[in-house]
């Protein structure tokens, strides 16, 4: 039973990871007055399925000077640890519950900086590899405020479970006691899964495509799904953490889309940031923040106990 929801569990995640990118294309087209897809299927509700069959039907292309074991297997692994990290979705029966969820999540966000290298200098590309040079240090540079962020909370609920945010969060969310914060996470988690406006690792106007130039037809959509399954996996994380987490109720999965349709909304809204001032939100203004709440925190906590 614990494998067959594991397999559940993975075949919904890429059919919601299949319908976020329908619900991307119509947000991004009203955002810009125009239709988005709406021929395939009823209001282009089958436009997922054709890209799927068009992207995986395409040939792909190796280029000669590639190291071709690395190349091909690069985009599999980035795929394979955004679909690890829903292992820690706190279900309430027949699954894995962790009592260090929150490490394993941070442990798994930290690898997948490896995966956008790899695949940025395997391909032998300039354009790939300044593309995954601006990922690996945006990302380590927004995973300091993550961590220490979720250390505070840490502080606060005194587990590594996720699941505990469940029970911590019953008569007041964790937003209104700290919203600096959360307003911190959420745009790191725009850095995190590299989207607009810090996808610098992919910025059209002077990398062409970023690290992912050289992929085409499997390898692109499996690092096209991986991006994706992310971006609904911090959304949900978000929810966890700082709304509320009621599994039993649809007002999770409602919120958990409205987190998704912000990431969307933000695409549609907001340039592309200057790689400098991202650097130095980073380090200059999201770092002191989450560090004050952390010392906040461990000092409440020596107060009350």
């Amino acid at each position: 039973m614990y494998y067959i929801n594991i397999l559940i569990l993975i075949l919904f995640v890429m059919l919601g990871v299949a319908f976020f990118t329908l619900l991307e294309r119509k947000v991004l087209g009203y955002i810009q007055l125009r239709k988005g897809p709406n021929k395939v299927g009823l209001v282009g509700i089958f436009q997922p399925f054709s890209d799927a069959v068009k992207l995986f039907s395409k040939e792909s292309v190796m280029p000669s000077m590639s190291n071709f074991i690395i190349y091909f297997f690069s985009p599999v692994f980035s795929l394979f640890l955004s679909l690890f990290l829903w292992l820690v979705f706190p279900f309430l029966i027949n699954c894995i519950i962790f009592d260090y969820s929150v490490l394993f999540f941070l442990c798994c966000t930290s690898m997948g900086v490896y995966s956008v290298m790899i695949s940025g200098w395997s391909s032998c590309s300039v354009y790939s590899l300044l593309g995954s040079l601006r990922a690996v240090a945006q990302t380590i540079s927004y995973e300091v405020s993550l961590a220490l962020i979720l250390l505070s909370l840490i502080f606060l609920i005194d587990s590594y479970n996720i699941l505990d945010f469940y029970y911590y969060q019953d008569f007041v969310w964790f937003l209104f006691l700290s919203l600096p914060i959360a307003l911190c996470w959420f745009s790191s988690s725009l850095a995190e899964t590299n989207r607009t406006p810090f996808d610098f690792a992919e910025g059209e106007s002077e990398l062409v495509s970023g690290f992912n130039v050289e992929y085409s037809g499997g390898g692109f959509s499996f690092i096209f799904l991986s991006e994706y399954s992310s971006i609904i996996f911090m959304s949900l994380i978000y929810v966890i953490v700082f709304l509320g987490c009621n599994l039993d109720s649809y007002m999770f999965f409602l919120k958990v889309g409205i987190m998704c349709f912000l990431f969307i909304w933000v695409r549609g809204t907001l340039p592309r940031y200057r790689y400098d001032k991202l650097m130095g939100m980073a380090w200059k203004s999201y770092l002191p923040v989450s560090l004050n709440y952390l010392i906040f925190f461990m000092g409440l906590k020596c107060i009350l106990f």
